[in-house]
């Protein structure tokens, strides 16, 4: 078995965990992939198309690239690769970085707003397309650099979860690459000859921004102690409310949510999320 066919078994495995683990994709399911042209949309997009292909079920996919509107995005080379390889695709142009450059202030972050004006036109397509899940390529590094965020800026417990109804109840959101790492989708996109194209957004890579600060934080507790991404993603599933601060979960120091103290009591005795090499 060659090395690319050794990494795709590696995440059409890992992916298909997911799915399962997680009801992201069901029979008649007609997927709306978010295709940005960054490495992990495209990981996700050609995965998807590879386990379509032999999956026990029915499903169907569209890819759905969103133009900010900066003049040197190359939106052709997503619509080229798409071509190229039979499938569907739809490239939406907006006017998002002028709406960024419009409301924010001049030393503000785009990043947080951008990503909702993105997502709600890729909800407004969704429904124009017929999609019933909308596909993103956030993987295993994204879930812990989330958790850590919030933990040191926003004094929240939490991260993303792998599937998430909209406010609405209209879209379901899905995240198949939970368990597929960063390394692993930029080696995947290469050795499938996926030109990864950038965002043109001039805060994009900025290394001054928290997300990237995260980053490397992480990667220097993992070059120092192997294993600690997994064991934080490991923790995402492995939530024990009775030694929280949340007076919703435990209100005056006593755990009266039943659910909560179930889930801790299975946390305590296994962990759902067991991931293989």
């Amino acid at each position: 078995m060659s090395y690319r066919s050794s990494l795709e078994a590696r995440i059409a495995k890992k992916t298909t965990k997911a799915i399962i683990d997680f009801n992201l994709i069901e029979d008649g399911d007609r997927v709306m992939v978010g295709l940005s042209g960054g490495k992990d949309s495209w990981a996700l997009m050609q995965t998807l198309d590879q386990l379509r292909q032999r999956a026990p079920i029915d499903f169907s996919l569209i890819a759905v690239n969103v133009d900010s509107g900066y003049k040197d995005f190359k939106h052709d080379v997503v619509a080229n690769i798409c071509r190229e390889r039979g499938w569907e695709y739809r490239i939406e142009h907006t006017s998002i970085g002028e709406v960024l450059d419009d409301i924010l202030e001049a030393n503000a972050t785009p990043c947080s707003l951008c990503a909702r004006l993105r997502r709600g036109v890729l909800y407004r397509i969704a429904s124009e397309v017929g999609a019933t899940k909308i596909a993103l390529g956030h993987h295993l590094d994204d879930f812990i650099e989330t958790l850590l965020l919030n933990l040191f800026f926003a004094g929240a417990l939490k991260a993303m979860p792998a599937r998430l109804v909209s406010d609405s109840g209209e879209q379901v959101v899905i995240r198949p690459l939970v368990y597929v790492s960063e390394d692993e989708a930029r080696l995947y996109a290469k050795q499938c000859e996926l030109s990864v194209i950038g965002c043109c957004c001039p805060a994009c890579g900025d290394l001054s921004l928290q997300r990237q600060r995260v980053k490397r934080l992480i990667l220097d507790l993992e070059r120092e102690h192997r294993g600690v991404k997994q064991s934080m993603l490991k923790a995402l599933a492995n939530v024990m409310p009775r030694h929280l601060l949340d007076l919703r979960l435990n209100p005056s120091g006593e755990l009266r949510d039943s659910v909560a103290l179930q889930l801790e009591d299975e946390g305590a005795s296994h962990s759902p999320i067991q991931i293989r090499h």
